[in-house]
């Protein structure tokens, strides 16, 4: 509208605990096969820099806590010394540019691929002792992968898996990362546990929802100790029914959730919406169903799951989240926040270059906006990078 500009509410500026953000728009964790044998590769330093702004708030993708946590195959580690080393360069320059840069921290559990050769010996684990479906080709019918049934977990050994989160996080800490993100969503083990359709203990671990929560916010309380709770994320997805896991009550899990994660006093709470388990695209229907959850969490909320420009502007302007995390769009566009701004043009993702272990294909070749003179012309540049 001539004389008037548009307000845009994701490119405010926002104060997440001790961290200074020049906007709203944050990167979203996403599962990579691109770190061969579990170390990141020079590659990735490429690819999250693409993506980073000063004030920008970046979260890595997936990234294993112990060896029998590596799920699948080249996707990057945090349990050792040469994990730390590898991902230092990552992380330096991500804050070169001025970027906020927080590890995931993930156990597959059961929806673990047992195929490659680390990891033969260790068999999945999981709440249950029921394997997953296998992930079929909705089109040709074909079994693209199947699950080995898992070994139900002892408490002892329950134990064992949250001081692995608990180390996980003082490594990523040595490595450089401003924080660390549990990942307790989308039918990995900690959801595992928390959802009713999965979990079918009857021990302390299992039953009533605040059973099946306890290994959760027990993993929350070891990593809040270690690190501090400022530095402290989770990302739940009560909504979900990936793999097998849903809930028969999933506003009550994720409310029980968001409240009980104020003993801890952590930073963020990140959610993925229900809308986003209906559809593999972006869409422009949304729900006021995490509306409760980020009313009852005292922290920083993160809202998730097929969010485009508009419905992102609207979720910050009416304070259904502080911060709208985006996976695909910011896979494609590694200059979103500039792109958002302008409304300028959308490059297109790339689904089949997603999981694969090309380290420029569908990963750092996403071109970028040049520099904008005129608002309606727009041209492209590629970056080069050579390691």
């Amino acid at each position: 509208m001539e004389g008037q500009r548009e307000q845009i509410h994701l490119l405010t500026p926002y104060k997440m605990g001790n961290f200074q953000l020049a906007h709203r728009i944050v990167l979203a964790p996403m599962t990579r096969f691109r770190s061969y044998n579990s170390v990141p590769q020079p590659h990735a330093i490429l690819y999250y820099s693409q993506r980073t702004t000063s004030g920008g708030f970046l979260i890595a993708e997936a990234t294993a806590i112990s060896q029998a946590a590596q799920g699948f195959k080249d996707t990057p580690g945090i349990w050792s010394k040469e994990h730390i080393y590898a991902w230092k360069p990552i992380v330096e320059a991500v804050h070169a540019k001025g970027g906020i840069f927080f590890c995931q921290l993930w156990h597959p559990g059961r929806a673990s691929d047992q195929s490659f050769e680390s990891n033969i010996g260790h068999p999945p684990v999981s709440s249950t002792d029921k394997p997953c479906s296998p992930f079929i080709d909705t089109t040709t019918g074909e079994v693209l992968l199947e699950f080995l049934p898992p070994q139900r977990l002892k408490p002892e050994e329950i134990t064992e898996i949250v001081n692995d989160f608990r180390v996980a996080a003082r490594n990523a800490m040595e490595a450089g990362f401003d924080g660390v993100e549990i990942h307790g969503a989308n039918d990995y083990l900690i959801d595992q546990f928390l959802k009713d359709q999965v979990n079918d203990r009857s021990d302390e671990y299992g039953g009533p929802l605040e059973n099946r929560c306890k290994f959760a916010l027990q993993v929350v309380e070891a990593v809040a100790n270690e690190i501090g709770a400022d530095r402290v994320g989770i990302r739940l997805s009560p909504f979900s029914n990936y793999m097998d896991s849903a809930d028969s009550d999933p506003e009550a899990l994720g409310l029980y959730m968001a409240k009980s994660l104020n003993k801890y006093g952590i930073l963020y709470c990140h959610m993925t919406e229900s809308r986003a388990e209906d559809t593999q695209d972006e869409t422009d229907q949304w729900s006021d169903g995490l509306v409760p959850m980020k009313q009852a969490f005292n922290g920083t909320f993160i809202a998730a799951g097929g969010y485009d420009r508009e419905n992102g502007n609207n979720a910050i302007a009416q304070e259904r989240a502080e911060l709208i995390a985006y996976g695909r769009l910011f896979s494609a566009n590694p200059d979103l926040p500039k792109r958002f701004e302008l409304d300028a043009p959308l490059n297109k993702y790339q689904r089949d270059t997603f999981y694969i272990g090309d380290p420029i294909v569908g990963y750092t070749d996403y071109p970028f906006l040049k520099d904008v003179t005129n608002e309606n012309e727009y041209h492209e540049e590629r970056l080069a990078f050579d390691v």
